[in-house]
């Protein structure tokens, strides 16, 4: 029977490929969807109507801060998305929290109102961390996996992250990869031309922090004025990162783009990239977008030991994996991918065909709506 869902979400969804996904697969299975965001800037419309969703912000000025720094903030986005679920609670039967900073809210109301919740755990919260006193990161992993026995329903976006949530005991859960929806022909009609000049033409598009190998790419692509990179996103380490790019000539910013847009300069490169540091919890435990963007693209990708991205692109045999850090490493990778372009289109075809049989963003709706099949009854 379609019921009414809420998507609650502590980004503004401008955008947030992955929500956007899941409400439009919902919405397809007659489903009425709301989303609930957090506008950081202020500056995005209150109340927003899409074809699939009703969008409401709540508008919360905060900067990119760290560690307890960030805490204020969290508790205002938290009080006022608990006064929002409270105000319309007669609008939505489920509510589908997204990472820690949403669950709790949400299991109040439910402990209230006897309303369902699905959490969706996109990257483990306590693991996310990095500036944080560690005995706080233990009482939030506490309360993460506490809060995971009471939620109706727990979807994961990697298998791999089952370890990671190990001790919690989950009432149902399902795995639903970080995948992109098909629209590669789409992308390709559009006819994306990569730099004519340039011998091997790169994309980053994503979250702009140290801990993504920016700085280790930027420094080989000193060393090679004859590859070119198309950067884009945002970030705490946007500023460090955007100044060291204006300085190369073989660098082009774009800022904060749109999902679609971002496809589209993905589409024109050679090689993606997605170097993630490993001591990072969070990164040994990811399954990143771009690497199934690339993989829907048909785009070979470099990626870090030890990231359990490693562990798919090797299976898969679509792309090349490096220590992080390791600056000659990537330079000699992306020279490999430089001067033999078969192993490139090889490795994109492996790609491609990894996506249409086991990463489709198809078979994930089919495994969304197992889910919400036990929860709704």
């Amino acid at each position: 029977m379609p019921k009414q869902i809420l998507i609650v979400r502590s980004n503004p969804i401008d955008p947030d490929p992955r929500v956007e996904k899941m409400a439009r697969a919902l919405a397809e299975a007659n489903h009425r969807i709301l989303i609930l965001g957090w506008d950081h800037t202020c500056r995005l419309p209150a109340v927003e109507h899409r074809s699939y969703a009703v969008i409401h912000r709540c508008s919360i000025s905060t900067g990119f801060a760290h560690g307890i720094f960030n805490l204020p903030g969290l508790l205002r986005w938290e009080v006022a998305q608990l006064r929002w679920l409270i105000r319309h609670r007669s609008e939505y039967d489920i509510i589908h929290a997204c990472d820690f900073d949403t669950i709790l809210p949400a299991l109040l109301i439910q402990s209230v109102t006897k309303k369902k919740v699905v959490y969706d755990i996109f990257d483990f919260y306590s693991e996310m961390l990095r500036a944080t006193p560690e005995v706080l990161k233990r009482m939030i992993r506490a309360m993460d996996l506490w809060a995971i026995g009471r939620a109706d329903a727990l979807i994961l976006a990697d298998d791999s992250r089952k370890r990671q949530i190990a001790g919690a005991q989950p009432k149902l859960l399902e795995v639903v990869y970080n995948t992109p929806e098909d629209v590669r022909d789409q992308i390709a009609s559009r006819k994306p031309v990569r730099p004519p000049f340039s011998l091997l033409h790169l994309t980053y598009v994503g979250l702009l922090q140290i801990e993504r190998g920016l700085l280790h790419l930027l420094e080989v692509l000193h060393r090679h004025s004859e590859w070119t990179l198309d950067l884009a996103g945002s970030g705490g380490e946007a500023d460090q990162i955007t100044r060291i790019a204006a300085e190369l000539p073989n660098v082009t910013w774009h800022g904060t783009v749109p999902y679609q847009a971002g496809l589209e300069l993905s589409a024109k490169a050679d090689v993606l990239l997605a170097t993630f540091d490993p001591k990072i919890p969070n990164n040994r435990y990811s399954s990143s977008n771009k690497l199934f963007e690339a993989m829907m693209l048909g785009k070979p990708i470099i990626v870090a030991h030890d990231t359990n991205m490693d562990r798919i692109v090797t299976e898969v045999e679509c792309g090349l994996v490096v220590n992080y850090g390791d600056d000659l490493a990537l330079e000699a990778a992306l020279l490999r991918l430089q001067r033999e372009p078969k192993l490139r289109l090889r490795l994109g075809k492996n790609a491609r065909r990894a996506y249409e049989t086991n990463f489709n963003w198809t078979f994930m709706q089919q495994r969304l709506y197992r889910l919400y099949g036990h929860v709704t009854g």
